[in-house]
């Protein structure tokens, strides 16, 4: 945490860091001592607020970074929030007081409601592209990190200041398309009450076994590039209806939502593709094999490795059109980032190397992925052997609903079934986003649906016990507070987390990391479970912190829904 100026009520943490961080500079110009850069950490617990380490100034001071912070301690002048600054070996260590803390915070919070933890706005336009699965079939859990990592590092952008648009591109051109179609023009012909795989799934078997078809077939990808109406429209018809019947239901289902859908024969159709190719075919770098074209990449690389932009038979790859979406991405937005599978590191490179060859400056920030498993093992889409996201969701909906039943016997069907559907969509959601995006993953039912673990149900449980405790009370907001009473350590580390909502917003934007918002919300439930078990609330004797602490839970089920909101998940008032 740096020292710019922040506004207490968007960010009361950095507030409280950037008047330190002046303090610190006033302090070290008195000294005489020089330094470049101020940053604070945080230190370990019992050991304060913040942490200012002094390494950095040993050399410029020619003293120990031990002696600086003690000498920095004794010197700098106590401002208004901090209860005491000392100096602990070669860091000096800031408490800030309890009340300061309470108040700022549960001021920001109560003022910012909804809004709070929004950063101002960075002027930055950024073009989010995530899911963009081939529309051959439902979606598969195995890429189902794509969606739900894209959908959160989205909503936690935006709230972090900055203007986004999400797209899905579908891919309408190539040879997966293609198939998809064939397979809807044979599927009458195949053998009766055969339904065990789709269209996709029985042409990828057909091509492969009978070369008449698979020549058909590359007739059809033939026909569809050189512009060809009628395998157009068929192929067009196969690639809308699974995205209208399948994906975007399956979307829908896991509370993502797509700003815009584009397709990749716009980018054929208007001309775009072709210019690519011309200007590759044109580069010192482009060369010929047996009639296919490409783009020698070890310039780029350093590596022996061939980009094929163009076939034998004249069609385009995917990486040549992906090119022209990316320059146009380019044309409507400051920044790029593409949600990809792991699969995809060689293709995302051949449209950098293209984008540098055609003079791009700019170029997108991927975001890798690994694919989700189960225990059973990994899946195959063309072999027809997978598992679909919304057979996973219906399954996760089924296992809530037995868990649901056993702990709410006050309730009917229809409201239980509500609540199901809530602990559901985010059990999925947290289990898979939790994991940061290189990592591997298992999906295992024994965590997701975990209601004391690091899990959605968890958090989910947590807002709807502060829901619980306001209706009780008589009244569902309390924002009157004396925060001179609310001194209780658990009290304070509830409070301290609250503070931080806003810098793990910061912190999860500029590293483009979802799963820390994850850990935040899991973190900031299990403080305030601990506050109340450590603090009575309701049966509270006294009460002027009986009030107080009322307005700690309203504040905490506030911030709890923004945390939940960022996942995309539902905040249950009741479970």
């Amino acid at each position: 945490m740096s020292g710019e100026t922040v506004d207490v009520n968007n960010n009361p943490l950095g507030y409280c860091s950037s008047i330190i961080v002046d303090s610190l500079k006033d302090t070290l110009s008195k000294l005489g001592i020089e330094a470049t850069e101020i940053t604070l950490e945080k230190p370990p617990e019992g050991k304060g607020d913040f942490a200012f380490p002094c390494f950095a100034l040993a050399k410029s001071a020619k003293k120990a970074p031990r002696d600086i912070a003690k000498e920095i301690a004794e010197n700098i002048e106590l401002i208004d929030i901090l209860e005491k600054c000392e100096s602990a070996g070669p860091y000096v260590n800031f408490h800030i007081k309890s009340e300061e803390l309470a108040r700022m915070t549960l001021d920001a919070v109560f003022s910012m409601g909804d809004d709070y933890g929004n950063l101002p706005s960075v002027g930055t336009k950024i073009i989010l592209e995530h899911t963009s699965a081939n529309p051959t079939d439902k979606l598969h859990i195995g890429r189902a990190r794509n969606p739900i990592i894209g959908d959160t590092l989205a909503r936690i952008l935006r709230k972090a200041g900055y203007d986004v648009e999400t797209q899905y591109y579908v891919d309408d051109m190539g040879k997966q398309a293609v198939t998809l179609a064939y397979g809807v023009h044979i599927w009458d012909g195949r053998p009766e009450n055969d339904d065990s795989l789709g269209p996709y799934q029985y042409a990828s078997k057909m091509v492969g076994e009978d070369q008449g078809m698979e020549a058909e077939r590359d007739e059809w990808l033939q026909k569809l590039e050189s512009g060809d109406p009628e395998v157009r429209d068929k192929v067009r018809e196969a690639c809308a209806r699974v995205m209208d019947e399948d994906i975007s239901d399956s979307l829908l289902r896991i509370n993502v939502t797509v700003d815009k859908y584009l397709y990749e024969s716009q980018f054929v159709e208007d001309g775009s593709v072709d210019s690519v190719i011309e200007r590759l075919k044109s580069s010192q770098y482009a060369d010929m094999e047996d009639g296919a074209e490409f783009i020698d990449m070890e310039p780029f690389t350093d590596r022996q490795e061939k980009f094929f932009f163009i076939r034998a038979d004249g069609t385009s790859l995917y990486a040549t059109r992906d090119i022209a979406y990316h320059l146009y991405k380019y044309e409507h937005c400051d920044e790029v980032i593409n949600i990809l599978g792991e699969d995809h590191k060689r293709e995302s490179e051949q449209v950098k190397i293209g984008l540098q060859i055609m003079g791009q400056e700019k170029y997108p920030e991927v975001i890798f992925y690994s694919f989700v498993s189960l225990p059973e093992g990994r899946m195959s889409t063309r072999k027809g052997k997978v598992v679909f996201l919304d057979d996973l969701l219906s399954e996760a909906h089924h296992r809530a609903l037995e868990e649901v039943r056993t702990r709410r016997d006050d309730v009917d069907e229809t409201r239980i079934s509500e609540i199901a559907r809530s602990v559901a969509l985010g059990a999925v959601r947290y289990n898979i986003v939790r994991v940061q995006p290189e990592k591997k993953m298992v999906f295992k039912w024994e965590d997701a649906l975990n209601f004391e673990g690091a899990s959605a149900p968890f958090i989910q449980y947590s807002h709807a016990r502060a829901c619980s405790i306001l209706r009780k009370s008589g009244e569902e907001e309390y924002e009157s507070y004396n925060s001179e009473v609310l001194s209780h350590p658990s009290e304070r580390a509830f409070i301290m987390e609250m503070a931080g909502f806003p810098e793990a917003i910061f912190q999860c934007a500029h590293k483009r990391s979802p799963h820390l918002i994850a850990s935040y919300a899991y973190s900031l439930a299990s403080v305030f479970n601990q506050f109340y078990r450590d603090c009575p609330v309701l049966a509270c004797e006294d009460e002027q912190l009986k009030m107080s602490r009322l307005a700690l839970v309203s504040a905490g089920k506030k911030v709890l829904r923004n945390a939940l909101f960022c996942l995309g998940i539902d905040a249950p008032e009741e479970m």
